[in-house]
């Protein structure tokens, strides 16, 4: 075993947003260490040539969350993140499509084609949406009081979230009840009647959670997913040149900037905690690097039930860790093309292959597919959410060819005997045969594919059970709940560790804003 130098601070994990808090705190002149166990950068935010010349995002696919301050205040720019924006969300049907772009006009009369109500209600929408999204973030903003003993702080913090919805408007305050309670299919069947408008909006309150389109909270993930901006442009999407390891690549570089060091291949077995105090890390190779403090980017089970000895926490707090839901519930199919896959109901290239492509025709499909799950299955007809990086970005794939990914939803961690190679083979099999409906050419242009399930997605990628959020989006996971009560503030029951990743608030996606918020109540208290 050898000794080495003190840091202020070592971050475990290089994901984004280990990157973030790594970088926030170089920023203000502390000296760092952040430890990854992978050979590359990113975490589930990562970008691999999987195949020779193609080049994916392996995991997380679209960039919406990421917060302005975050790119402004860490440079990401001057670093290389450079955003595309996806032009358009296509529903491919059987005999026809529904697509809305950015051009609300276009929107207008794409969905007046199935539903003039509908188009008028959807002009309603958005906006409507775009307003709760405003009056949640300051909530998403703010760290996480302690509810049960709260410091003058948490006090202060209370007050200014109940002055905060005390400002709401009678309209905004009863959307926002229902966006956090309701189901995502009984709160758009309030606005809509077309049902592919309904099951493509609903898709986005079902991504990376255990729950169908009728499952009350439902709604409130479709809300998170709704409160990302690209350059002031409210609920866009778009894709990282180069994938969205240029995220974590573009946070990585400038946290470098700001004095950060940085080590690849090089896992950590545990915390070191003395007198209840965390002092440092051990590797796996025996070596140790002493800190200040310690922050954890990984996901609350592994921050807390593999780096920590349980004997070091009290009981009450590991129950609750141990009751926290992560359960996994969807994979990644990247595929490697010859070709553009040619969709009957609108064939040939187009905007439509510029945006997103959702297997979302109904309420029904969902909702089976749900059903697959909830009774230990892989979906045999999934829910997809596909894009064509290759389309918008041509470096991600050699000339002429193209890269497909999809995210697929649903595949249970804990399927029926558990996974293997059949099944994972079996499930990709199902995310091409769906596919192939709607592109029937998809299974001549196939070069190579990538089947991800959730355990791949844990094995590789230290993701526990799969779960992409580190922690389900239930009201019951989310605020001054996640991970666990009196622990939302990002401390932990051991003195200088602390946590930063997405199983803390606000959860999930590409924002940067765990790690941020961490860094700063870890400055505050410096």
């Amino acid at each position: 075993m050898s000794k080495i130098k003190k840091y202020d601070a070592i971050v475990i994990g290089g994901g984004h947003n280990g990157l973030t808090a790594a970088a926030y705190l170089g920023r203000a002149g502390k000296k760092v260490l952040v430890l990854e166990r992978r050979h590359v950068l990113g975490g589930a935010a990562v970008t691999e040539e999987i195949f020779p010349g193609f080049k994916f995002s392996v995991c997380s696919y679209v960039v919406s969350l990421m917060k302005s301050n975050v790119m402004r205040e860490l440079m990401l720019p001057k670093f290389g993140l450079e955003i595309l924006p996806l032009e358009s969300t296509m529903t491919p049907l059987e005999n026809d499509y529904l697509i809305r772009t950015a051009d609300s006009d276009q929107t207008y009369r794409e969905i007046a084609r199935h539903s003039k109500k509908d188009a008028e209600n959807y002009m309603r929408f958005g906006p409507a949406m775009g307003q709760i999204g405003m009056a949640v973030r300051p909530i998403l903003e703010t760290i996480a009081p302690n509810p049960i003993r709260p410091s003058f702080s948490d006090l202060s913090a209370t007050k200014r979230l109940f002055d905060h919805v005390k400002s709401l408007s009678s309209k905004q305050f009863e959307y926002l009840t229902k966006l956090m309670t309701m189901s995502s299919a009984d709160f758009l069947d309030e606005w809509f009647d077309y049902e592919p408008l309904k099951a493509t909006l609903s898709a986005s309150g079902i991504i990376g959670t255990f729950m169908g389109p009728y499952s009350p909270g439902s709604a409130y993930v479709m809300l998170h997913h709704y409160m990302g901006d690209i350059d002031g442009a409210f609920r866009a999407w778009g894709f990282q040149r180069g994938g969205t390891g240029g995220v974590s690549m573009a946070i990585a570089r400038s946290a470098e900037y700001f004095g950060v060091e940085i080590m690849t291949e090089t896992s950590v077995q545990n915390v070191i905690v003395k007198n209840g105090r965390a002092t440092g890390v051990s590797l796996d190779n025996g070596d140790e690097y002493n800190s200040n403090i310690v922050i954890s980017g990984l996901d609350p089970k592994l921050t807390f039930l593999k780096m920590i000895d349980k004997s070091d926490l009290p009981s009450d707090f590991v129950s609750a860790i141990k009751n926290f839901r992560i359960r996994g519930s969807s994979g990644k199919v990247n595929l490697a093309l010859d070709a553009l896959p040619n969709f009957t109901c609108m064939s040939g290239d187009g905007h439509h292959l510029r945006g997103a492509i959702s297997i979302s025709p109904s309420y029904d499909h969902l909702e089976k597919a749900y059903d697959d799950a909830k009774y230990g299955n892989f979906s045999e007809a999934p829910f997809m959410d596909i894009i064509l990086p290759s389309v918008l970005d041509p470096d991600m794939a050699p000339p002429g060819k193209h890269v497909m990914s999809c995210f697929v939803q649903y595949a249970p961690y804990d399927i029926n005997e558990g996974w293997n190679d059949q099944k994972r083979e079996a499930f990709g099999d199902a995310v091409i045969n769906t596919i192939s409906r709607y592109a029937p050419n998809i299974k001549d242009i196939i070069l190579h594919r990538q089947v991800l399930t959730p355990a791949d997605l844990e094995s590789t990628f230290g993701l526990t059970e799969g779960n992409i959020f580190h922690g389900e989006l239930t009201l019951q996971q989310l605020f001054s709940l996640r991970p666990a009560v009196k622990w939302a503030d990002y401390t932990t029951p051991i003195k200088n560790y602390f946590q930063c990743g997405s199983g803390t608030h606000p959860g999930g996606g590409i924002t940067g804003s765990p790690g941020e918020m961490a860094a700063k109540k870890i400055l505050g208290a410096w």
